[in-house]
Order: structure tokens, then C-alpha cells, then sequence
């Protein structure tokens, strides 16, 4: 069954989070556009079609990338509801990529439900697996961590007040090298509240990379951060000061389910403010734009790691001043995800890590080295990354493979790129990647660790594939 070409579009649930986003009113925003304010709470509500000439007008006053807001970049996206329904759990139903897209879109809200109530179910599971080789029974999971991920996905990794928090304490600290800055951190947090910053041995801080001492007003740094992480750590605790209201108030909007995902989101929008402050969004965006997005040029101006230069990269949407959007990924070497952010869709599997195509894994055999590849996803788009191994803090030297950094754009923006000059980005070398094994229906790759659970497998006793799971193509 063909698509229709007149499918209604309604996208409520996501104009109204881009709506708040921006911090708007109905009627401010119904300005905007050009529309009544009811009309735009019935567009809201999916009460009426969002219309092209709607669409084009939110690009032109807002700067969307269309694609984008239409299409995935939320939990409840096409992309993840498939990963969802891809489980073997519902095999029988036999659903078609159109039946599942079409509901993703008709019902972005529902979609989100069902792909928050499979994450609980997964994680509810696999603790009670746990909990049986242990003897023990698990009576409930709260998914913390993955519960942050999600709120920050939904809002792009852009929260314009803290950019402008960042921006405005940037200026009072004053311009000047990485140096002068950090020590500038260093002065406010003694002059405004009494703090003093001082560095340990591990003697004294144990496995504590940071220790507030709220009693005697002192900042514990360990002797195992570099100038980077000491600058971050002072950036972080006069953030949790001088940014407690707009980090209170984008947490209470949120709306955490306990006490726990309420800590760790105020603890990551602090995060966010820290890098705000070091790198503040206009300096950085003029710098890494002069640069190509070259990281490596422009992290020693403002005192960053590679690592933080990657994740700020993945924040820059400010309307009328947007950098290229990209992705950002952080796996170990047996490929477990502890990273994921993304300024507009992500084209890797939510409930697993990346497929062993992409050469980001490859990147533990050149520790500290750029390796780039063009990617080529099953939906045809393609993509341009790059990669290289970071030290986890604290880490022994030698053991610089121990994390790598994936970090990519749409491959329409990689003429844009430091890393990319000198590369045919016309008629490209392209690598087919897909998402996780078993939702990846591309036939004969010899990289596959699983059997996709759309297709039945074909054995044959007389001849051998390079997959180990062969089956035919659909």
C-alpha cells in the first residue's frame, strides 16, 4: 500500500513544545505567524492540520529546519516508535513501516507514551533478570537517567535562558585568555558567596573528582583534573548559585517523577549553564564558524576539553544564530552508550549503541587521532562523522582509548567542515550503516550480530554468506 500524497500533517504536541521553548505566548507566537491566537490552540490541540504555508512561516520567523520538526527528533519520532514495535514482542502483528509512520505522526503524544512505557517495560525486565541470578525480587525500576535524556532530547539540547545566563555572567567575569578566566571564576566565587577553590591529592579526595563543603565554604578539586576540568568544576558551582531560577524553573516544568530525576536534571542543566559561561554562545559560534568546526583550534581559547567543544557544539540553535546541527555520541570500547545528544534528528538506535560500521569503534585502534567517515543510514540520508578517543578524568595515562567521541552532521553541511576539505563530497566514498542489529534490515552485511526480527532467516545446507544471518531482502 502506497502513501498518500494528501496525508493531513498535525503536529500539535510539537508546536507547542517549540512554543515553550522559545518561551512564547499563543498569542505572541499567533503574531508571529500571522494567526488568530484560537487558531493556532486548535492547531496545538490537533484540532486542525498544520498547512504548508503554516510550516513555511515558522521557518522564516523561527529559522526551523523543517524536515526536522516535521518529521522525527522526538521520543515518540517514527524512528524510535519502530525500534519499539521491532521487539519480538510483536512479531505477529506484522506492522508495515507506513502504518507505523503514519500513527507516529497522526499521534506524536501517544507514540511518545508507548515508546516511555516500552523503556520502563525493557528496564523492568532486565532488573528482573538481574534479580533472579540474585535471588531477589524487583518490585519497581524508575529509569532516571534515561527519564533526563529523554527531557533534554525533547528540547533539542537548547535552553535559551541558560545561553543567556551563560552569556551575561561570560561579560561580568570580563574577556581575557583561559587563564584569566578561570581565575576570574575563582575571584567571584570568593567574593560573592565565600568560596575558595582548592586542589588535593587523592590522598584526601579518594575517587571525588569535585567536593562542595557547604560548612566551610570550600571547593575540593583533585590533583587528577587538568586545567579544563578545574575551569568546568568552578564554571559548574557558580552555576548552581547564580542559575538556581531558570534551572528550578525549566526542572519544575519538566515534571520529574521523583526526587532523584529531579537532582539529576538540575545537575545536568547546570552543566549546560557551566559550558554557557566557558563558551559563551555568540564568541563560540563566531569562533568555531572562523575555525570550519574545527574543535581542536578553538578549545585551548576558551580553556575546554574536546569533549565539552563536541557537546557545546550540539547546543548551538539559537534562532537567527544556528550552527550546523549536529550529533554527539560517547561509547566505551564494548560500545555502551553513556552519551547522546542531538540538535536535530539522530539517526542511531535509541535502545541500544552504534552500529559496528561506523568507524567511531575503530577509533580505540588510534587513540587521540581524527578518524572521519561518510555514513549512508538505510533511509537513503547521509551523513558526515568523525571520531576520537577521549581519557575519562582520573583515568592513568595510557589508557587514552578508554571513551571516544562520535560527533556528525547531515553530510549537506559538511562543506562547512575543517575535516572535511580534501574529501569528493559530490560522489562521496559512503559506508551503509544502520541502526541497532535487529531493526537493521540491510541484507548481506557481514558486520551483523543479530537476526532482524522483520525477516525470517534463510538456511541453505549447500552454500555460506558473509552475514551470519542471511535472509532475503524485503
Amino acid at each position: 500500500m502506497e502513501p498518500r500524497q494528501d496525508r493531513k500533517l498535525f503536529l500539535g504536541p510539537r508546536l507547542r513544545r517549540l512554543r515553550r521553548d522559545l518561551g512564547l505566548t499563543q498569542a505572541t507566537m499567533a503574531a508571529d505567524l500571522g494567526l488568530s491566537a484560537s487558531y493556532l490552540n486548535l492547531l496545538e490541540r490537533n484540532q486542525r492540520p498544520v498547512t504548508a504555508q503554516v510550516l513555511l512561516r515558522l521557518a522564516e520567523a523561527y529559522e526551523l529546519d523543517l524536515r526536522a520538526f516535521a518529521a522525527e527528533a522526538e521520543a515518540g519520532g517514527p524512528a524510535s516508535l519502530a525500534e519499539v514495535l521491532a521487539d519480538p514482542l510483536f512479531k505477529d502483528l506484522a506492522l508495515s513501516k507506513f502504518e507505523v509512520s503514519e500513527f507516529a505522526e497522526a499521534s506524536p503524544g501517544v507514540a511518545e507514551a508507548m515508546v516511555r512505557l516500552y523503556r520502563a517495560y525493557a528496564d523492568r525486565k532486565r532488573a528482573s533478570e538481574l534479580g533472579a541470578l540474585k535471588g531477589e525480587a524487583v518490585e519497581g525500576v524508575v529509569t532516571t537517567t534515561d527519564w533526563v535524556r529523554d527531557t533534554i532530547g525533547a528540547h533539542r539540547n537548547y535552553f535559551p535562558e541558560l545561553d543567556e545566563r551563560g552569556e551575561m555572567l561570560s561579560a561580568e567575569l570580563g574577556p581575557g585568555s583561559a587563564e584569566e578566566v578561570a581565575a576570574a571564576l575563582r575571584s567571584r566565587l570568593l567574593a560573592r558567596y565565600g568560596i575558595r577553590v582548592q586542589v588535593l591529592g587523592t590522598e584526601a579526595m579518594g575517587n571525588a573528582l569535585r567536593r562542595y563543603d557547604h560548612h566551610r565554604k570550600r571547593l575540593f578539586l583533585s590533583e587528577l583534573l587538568g586545567p579544563s576540568g578545574r575551569s568546568f568544576a568552578c564554571a559548574y558551582q557558580l552555576a548552581l548559585f547564580e542559575g538556581a531560577g531558570p534551572i528550578d524553573d525549566i526542572a519544575a516544568r519538566a515534571g520529574p517523577p521523583d526526587a532523584a530525576a529531579r537532582s539529576l536534571l538540575r545537575v545536568s542543566l547546570a552543566n549546560y549553564l557551566a559550558a554557557a559561561v566557558l563558551m559563551p554562545y555568540g564568541p563560540f559560534l563566531a569562533a568555531v564558524e572562523a575555525a570550519g568546526y574545527d574543535v581542536e583550534r578553538v578549545k585551548s581559547r576558551f580553556g575546554v576539553s574536546f569533549e565539552q567543544g563536541c557537546h557545546r557544539l550540539t547546543t548551538l540553535s539559537r534562532p537567527g544564530a544556528r550552527g550546523i546541527p549536529f550529533f554527539m555520541l560517547r561509547i566505551d570500547p564494548a560500545g555502551n552508550v553513556s552519551k547522546r545528544f542531538a540538535s536535530a534528528s539522530f539517526p542511531f538506535a535509541r535502545f541500544s549503541g552504534a552500529c559496528p560500521r561506523w568507524n567511531i569503534h575503530a577509533s580505540f585502534r588510534v587513540p587521540g587521532r581524527i578518524v572521519t567517515q561518510i555514513v549512508e543510514t538505510p533511509d537513503g540520508e547521509r551523513y558526515f562523522t568523525l571520531a576520537r578517543t577521549v581519557r575519562r578524568p582520573g583515568e592513568e595515562a595510557g589508557h587514552e582509548g578508554e571513551l571516544a567521541i562520535g560527533l556528525g552532521c547531515e553530510l549537506k553541511h559538511a562543506g562547512k567542515l575543517a575535516y572535511a576539505r580534501g574529501l569528493d563530497l559530490a560522489a562521496p566514498l559512503v559506508t551503509p550503516i544502520g541502526p541497532a542489529c535487529r531493526i537493521c534490515e540491510r541484507p548481506e552485511c557481514p558486520a551483523r550480530a543479530a537476526q532482524p526480527v522483520s525477516r525470517t532467516l534463510v538456511v541453505d545446507d549447500f552454500r555460506k554468506t558473509v552475514s551470519p544471518y542471511p535472509f532475503a531482502p524485503g
